[in-house]
């Protein structure tokens, strides 16, 4: 494990005291806003992606023929229609 070490003004001071009103130290409060903050980000990222995706045809196609094909295997359907014997 590493050490950081971060100059800190009236703004961070702020954000330390009310992040350690609870008795978090602020090594801890620094960690969880870490962590918040990696996590903010990476859903961000996911989001746009999951945007772009759902705004790409091919990808909205290939969801759509796994979609169909999923369909084919429900349970709640009658083996005979699952099997094709239903004609």
């Amino acid at each position: 494990m590493s050490t950081i070490t971060v100059r800190t003004n009236a703004e961070i001071e702020a954000a330390l005291a009310a992040l350690t009103a609870d008795g978090s130290t602020r090594s801890q409060a620094v960690r969880t806003a870490l962590l918040g903050a990696a996590r903010a980000r990476i859903r961000k990222q996911v989001e746009a992606e999951s945007r772009a995706l759902a705004s790409d045809p091919d990808d909205l196609a290939e969801a759509r023929a796994v979609q169909a094909g999923m369909e084919a295997l429900r349970f709640d359907r009658p083996l005979e229609v699952v099997m094709g014997l239903d004609s």
